[in-house]
Order: structure tokens, then C-alpha cells, then sequence
């Protein structure tokens, strides 16, 4: 869909918008990040017993009746 250039353009954008002052920050969260996935799919490789999920998510659906909705 898009080409080098493009990319290269896109990036450079970004880079201008975000501004030099966020890059380093970027970079760190980036690293972060990129450690994290590291060491989770290292866990899973060495077939260690699974963990519990760090949290839980519950999802509530709420159902209106048509005399709400108007």
C-alpha cells in the first residue's frame, strides 16, 4: 500500500509533530515495552506453569428499552 518514501515522509511528520523533547521518552517506552514482550515470550517458550492474568476485565451490557432511547 505504501512505499520507502512514503514511510520516510510519514516519519519525518511525525517526528516534527511529536517534537525532539518527546523522542527520547518515546524511545525509553518503546525499549520498555520491547523488554516486556521479550521476557513474557521467553516465559512461554520455557513452558513455565501459566500465570494468572495482572487484571481482569469485566464487560457489562446494558440494554435500554425503546422509550430510553428516544
Amino acid at each position: 500500500m505504501f512505499g520507502m518514501s512514503e514511510i520516510a515522509i510519514l516519519l519525518v511528520v511525525v517526528a516534527l509533530v511529536v517534537g525532539a523533547r518527546k523522542l527520547p521518552e518515546l524511545a525509553r517506552n518503546a525499549g520498555k515495552a520491547a523488554r516486556i514482550l521479550k521476557a513474557e515470550a521467553r516465559e512461554m517458550k520455557a513452558g513455565d506453569a501459566p500465570r494468572e492474568p495482572a487484571a481482569t476485565y469485566t464487560v457489562k451490557e446494558t440494554v435500554r428499552s425503546s422509550a430510553e432511547e428516544r
